[in-house]
């Protein structure tokens, strides 16, 4: 993933509300002169489109695009607004469920509403819901959602990772492990919540779960040397009885680790009745059989288990994974 790919789905709320803010101003000239309303209506929905791309986390933003969906008899365009807003939330099935046989005009907006009432999208704002209200059935609760959600929009992913933070923060550091686990089986390219896990690990002195931690990290961004920063940390903590310095875990932890990950993708990976059958390789072309493995992942759309795959591959010396990763991690894009 590029840099300037990678700042445009964090939320920058200056740009969000400026958008908002101009698509409101192109709403009341829109009503003042109805003669170019059709056209001053268009470039408020253009406006406050941007406004969401440029901060998905504000909920004015939404608020105020459904507003103008209803202000313009949008039916099937408010369906779609709810839409995003639930694959943002993690793809609930109850959420989803909500959307079929209804009169979007007349209940979009109040779903909108109970959909933000129980799920913020500010994370300040969840959290205080979660630990003043809730306590600690709400978080229960949270977590079991959690370990049934989808989060490979990387909308989603920024969402309940900032969740996520709020429980490290308060303390809740095993809920924090286990869940940002399957935020990194969904979307494993997410190096910031790579990192993070990685800290906590070091601090709590897991040796080996931080060095794969900061591992994919440097995998994912090499400039940012990772894993290297860590290694220099350990070789200066060491004493003088040290013979040999530590240079990462075993093959065999890193391949469990990586098994692990893959192993939770399976909710969201496209079920298959059987092993698709591979034509018998001529002398002039063998495959591999983990090759032909990572083909068919790719192409039924399980890019996250071919990830893993890749990555267990690289850790066992198979190097021609690379190529492999390296096409995997810009689908993911």
């Amino acid at each position: 993933m590029s840099e300037s790919q990678d700042l445009l789905q964090h939320p920058r709320r200056n740009l969000g509300n400026r958008y908002r803010s101009t698509a409101q101003k192109f709403a009341k000239l829109a009503k003042a002169d109805p003669t170019r309303a059709a056209e001053n209506m268009a470039w408020a929905e253009q406006n406050a489109r941007q406004a969401i791309l440029h901060d998905f986390t504000d909920e004015r933003n939404w608020r105020y695009l459904a507003e103008l969906k209803v202000m313009n008899e949008d039916a099937e365009g408010l369906h779609a607004v709810l839409e995003d807003v639930f694959v943002i939330l993690g793809r609930d099935p109850e959420n989803l469920e909500q959307l079929s046989g209804i009169d979007y005009l007349k209940v979009g907006r109040e779903l909108l509403e109970a959909a933000f009432s129980r799920d913020a999208l500010d994370p300040d704002a969840w959290w205080e819901r979660i630990s003043n209200i809730e306590g600690e059935s709400g978080i229960t609760d949270f977590a079991q959602r959690c370990r049934r959600l989808d989060f490979r929009d990387q909308r989603a992913n920024i969402v309940f990772g900032r969740r996520l933070e709020r429980l490290r923060t308060a303390g809740h550091e095993e809920v924090f492990i286990d869940l940002a686990k399957h935020l990194l089986a969904h979307r494993p390219i997410n190096h910031e919540l790579w990192l993070e896990m990685g800290r906590l690990h070091e601090r709590r002195n897991e040796i080996d779960e931080a060095w794969s931690c900061y591992d994919q990290v440097q995998q994912l961004r090499p400039h940012l040397k990772e894993r290297d920063r860590f290694l220099e940390r350990l070789k200066g903590n060491m004493d003088g009885s040290e013979k040999q310095p530590w240079s990462g875990p075993s093959i065999n932890h890193r391949k469990a680790f990586l098994e692990g990950m893959q192993s939770l993708t399976d909710r969201i990976s496209t079920p298959t009745e059987s092993t698709p059958v591979m034509e018998e390789p001529t002398e002039a072309e063998p495959v591999h059989p983990d090759e032909a493995k990572l083909s068919h992942l790719i192409e039924q759309g399980d890019l996250q288990a071919a990830f893993f795959l890749a990555r267990r591959l690289l850790a066992s010396g198979e190097e021609w994974a690379d190529t492999w990763l390296e096409n995997i991690q810009s689908q993911m894009v």
